[in-house]
């Protein structure tokens, strides 16, 4: 491998390990093996690049357009043209993405679940670190400058994830990488130095330093790495640490929701299934209500009212400072029955997150602290770090009691409000809305749509699990949909979105059930108590509870009516009503198919129609998705890259001949056919185009070794290019016959006929004249006659001359030589190691 290979590698291995700081911020971890394929594929890129060779800023535009076309691959091939090629409709794709991973970052709490819009986040942000170190290290020469991207990505990694005294192993593998690089650079430089001026003497001759002083680029190197290591020890301590959410908007938590500490839980939905699953049902809430029965004392934190498609999250809106007296609730009409409940809340020190628990709906909240007030959803948000922690506060709120009567006979909603609440995005399936509709199909209003709903969910054919992976995007529902298992997440989402497609405006609720009595009176809210439930709109009513979780929560009072008068063989199973029925006992097990549907055979409605799987269980199976989609999905570009190898071989090797460079092959070939080599490397030179050794550059200018060479360049570049257009080399021809055969077969006339003659002319001169002459035109020369070969060719040949050119074969022979090469040296190697260690043997036993 070259000196620049090499470095190319060693920019790629720092740019990965300094990402493995990034790890602690998001899970599950999967996405660190798509950064690495990424990184990778996108250094090979800048290789080749290099190779063609192109103009830097070419190769760094080529890598960032092949990052580019991966990154479409992944998150937008649907919206891409022939599935890779971005367009409006990606970008904006992207757009979308962004904005999500912006929303996401905002209030999940660290470690974050890897969305799509994390994702994206993630890995082009690696891309992009990667795509500066390798221009910076590799493609412009200068490894030392390449700390700062590195010490950007390890400094904000640190800075989200706070110094808790368990990140030094991730700032030793980013300062190993980094010290990898210089290393890298350092030995590049000193071997370019060194065959350069071998046979001169040392670097200090050429005026590049004194013998035992560093030069210039490696003392600068040395004090450029050595600040960016000091500010990387610095900076994360500098830095404020962010322990709620990986961008600060609020709270301060410490703890990550899983014990002990304080709880991180800017996100609800995000905490909901690790509360469900604590070991200890820790109280985080307790309050005193004068409310005849508290069944319907649910704590609501936040209403989700945007569906996407991945996910379901509060839309945003203005906020407003908290009135003394809150707004009437949307849609609530004079006719509902109503009664005021006074409740005083007290929230526990280790509780923090941004949201105020309520009761719903509340008229008048007294709290002290920075508080703003959201309309829409009723809900009252923490500003500037206000979080819930020991939060003490009273709440006025309404019991309603609205009849079946009034649900039944609420008229539609205004078009607004239908537009915003019975919206669905296009990736959920239409089977689900069929579904609805089946579920359905005996209602005459809506009121009866949403009654059907919960009893479908609640009938007994889904069972309750807290250790179903959550989700709430249409994969999820899906998923719930088919297995019939899941928690008070997938039944509420799912019944919000069914509700939707029956154009029933609709939401989420997440908060609190009502908890469970103490013996002062007072009710105490645990850990195990989040729950989350489906808000539906009637006009006239307002936002109003059902429950489709089994064996959570109250069945409110004005869907018990229509369900007691139901009864019969198959009226549904309903959750156990009592003022403690938030404290449940437990995941329960029931059949995911019973009765006639399992006799029937109707037990998975989406069956095959979904035309979704769900997403496999556990971490390694997600990665091995991942890593064969992305190697699928990087065929494309391999392939075309593999194709035009040896189109870019040529191109190179052309430049290198005809004047972008000497050509050390060249070179070592005059050398050798004149017989005039002394000492020289086996391949004639350094590989760069330097003398070779033995040799000096004064001696070879003696010589005309420089002008015969570049003769000679121009001759084989010649025949390399006869060849590409069907004319075979022989090498038992003398030139002069070379060029009469070329004339002859390849159908050459005037200029470039007398060009393929002048050419072998010159080739004669330089082979057996004393000091070859200088020659000017061999490029044009060569020039005439290809234009020539082409003409005469058909279009097959062109095409093939091109893009599939019959010289690149020297690219094997060459490669099988330096194998060759390589393992007579490795075997040379071994034989003299194993002598080294065999002497002292053989020594010993002499002596005794």
């Amino acid at each position: 491998m070259s000196g620049r290979g090499r470095l190319a590698v060693c920019a790629a291995a720092a740019t990965l390990m300094t990402t493995c700081s990034l790890l602690p911020l998001a899970t599950p971890n999967s996405w660190i093996l798509q950064a690495v394929f990424l990184v990778l594929l996108q250094t090979g890129v800048g290789a080749l690049t290099r190779r063609a060779p192109l103009a830097r800023p070419l190769t760094v535009l080529a890598q960032a357009v092949f990052s580019l076309l991966v990154l479409t691959l992944m998150f937008a091939n649907e919206q891409a043209v022939l599935g890779f090629l971005p367009g409006p409709a990606a970008y904006t794709q992207f757009g979308n993405l962004l904005t999500a991973a912006m929303q996401d970052v905002t209030q999940f709490a660290i470690p974050a679940p890897v969305t799509p819009g994390i994702r994206l986040l993630l890995l082009g942000g690696v891309l992009l670190i990667g795509l500066a170190v390798d221009a910076l290290a590799v493609t412009y020469g200068s490894a030392a400058p390449a700390g700062l991207p590195l010490l950007a990505l390890y400094s904000i990694a640190a800075g989200l994830a706070g110094g808790d005294g368990t990140r030094w192993p991730y700032f030793l593998l980013a300062a190993v990488g980094y010290l990898l690089l210089l290393l890298a650079e350092g030995r590049d430089r000193i071997s370019r130095w060194g065959r350069v001026f071998g046979g001169v003497g040392s670097g200090a001759r050429a005026g590049y330093g004194g013998p035992t002083g560093a030069v210039a680029p490696v003392r600068t190197g040395r004090r450029i790495g050595a600040m960016a290591l000091g500010i990387a020890l610095v900076a994360p301590a500098a830095l404020p640490s962010m322990g709620v959410g990986l961008l600060p908007t609020g709270g301060s938590g410490t703890g990550n929701g899983r014990g002990g500490g304080t709880i991180s839980a800017v996100n609800p939905v995000v905490a909901l299934q690790d509360n469900l699953n604590q070991s200890d049902d820790r109280v985080v809430l307790r309050y005193r209500t004068n409310a005849v029965s508290n069944a319907d004392m649910y704590l609501r934190i936040v209403a989700l009212d945007r569906f996407t498609g991945d996910k379901w999250e509060p839309a945003q809106r203005s906020l407003t400072g908290v009135p003394k007296v809150l707004p009437s609730p949307q849609g609530l009409g004079p006719g509902v029955k109503a009664a005021e409940v006074a409740t005083s809340v007290a929230a526990d020190k280790s509780y923090v997150q941004m949201w105020l628990p309520l009761p719903y709906p509340a008229t008048q909240v007294q709290v002290d602290g920075r508080w703003r007030y959201e309309t829409t959803g009723r809900t009252i948000i923490g500003d500037r770090g206000q979080t819930t922690s020991g939060a003490q506060y009273q709440v006025s709120s309404l019991a309603l009691e609205p009849t079946a009567q009034q649900l039944a006979s609420a008229p539609p909603a205004d078009d607004r409000l239908r537009a915003e609440y019975t919206k669905v995005p296009d990736s959920l399936p239409q089977v689900v809305a069929q579904t609805a509709l089946d579920v359905t199909k005996d209602a005459g209003n809506d009121y009866e749509r949403a009654l059907a709903l919960q009893r479908w969910f609640t009938s007994g054919a889904f069972s309750y699990d807290t250790s179903v992976r959550s989700g709430t995007g249409v994969q999820a529902i899906t998923r719930f949909l088919r297995n019939k298992e899941g928690f008070c997440i997938h039944f509420a989402f799912t019944m919000a979105a069914m509700a939707r497609t029956l154009g029933i405006p609709a939401r989420v609720a997440v908060g609190f059930t009502p908890g469970t009595a103490e013996a002062d009176g007072a009710y105490a809210v645990g850990l195990k108590d989040a729950h989350a439930w489906p808000e539906l709109y009637f006009e006239g009513v307002g936002w109003t509870r059902f429950e489709p979780t089994p064996t959570r929560g109250t069945l409110p009072g004005y869907t018990q009516e229509t369900t007691a008068s139901d009864s019969g063989p198959s009226a549904p199973d309903t959750p156990e009503e009592s003022a403690g029925a938030g404290a449940s006992t437990g995941p329960t097990v029931a059949p995911t198919c019973v009765g006639k549907d399992a006799q029937l055979g109707n037990c998975d409605p989406l069956g095959q129609a979904s035309g979704i799987g769900g997403d496999d269980e556990g971490l390694w199976p997600r990665i091995l998705e991942w890593t064969l989609r992305v190697l699928a999905w990087a065929v494309v570009p391999l392939v075309v890259l593999v194709l035009l190898l040896p189109l870019l071989w040529r191109r190179r090797q052309r430049f290198q001949r005809l004047g972008g460079g000497q050509d050390p092959a060249a070179l070592a070939a005059w050398l050798e056919l004149t017989g005039r080599a002394r000492g020289t490397a086996p391949d004639g030179g350094d590989g760069r185009g330097g003398a070779p050794k033995g040799l000096t550059p004064g001696e070879l200018d003696a010589m005309g070794a420089r002008d015969g060479a570049r003769t000679l360049a121009a001759w084989l570049e010649l025949t390399d290019t006869a060849w590409d257009y069907g004319l075979r080399p022989d090498e038992s021809e003398t030139p002069r016959r070379v060029a009469g055969r070329l004339v002859r077969d390849g159908g050459l006339e005037g200029p470039a006929a007398e060009a393929a003659q002048r050419l072998a002319g010159a080739v004669e001169q330089a082979l057996f004249s004393p000091r070859p002459p200088a020659t000017t035109g061999s490029a044009k020369d060569v020039q005439l006659v290809r234009e020539g070969l082409h003409r005469h060719a058909d279009a097959k040949t062109r095409i093939r001359a091109v893009l599939l050119p019959r010289s690149a074969v020297r690219v094997v022979w060459r490669s099988a030589e330096r194998w060759s090469a390589f393992s007579a040296r490795v075997s040379a190697r071994l034989r003299g190691a194993g002598d080294a260690v065999m002497r002292p043997l053989r020594q010993r036993r002499r002596t005794s």
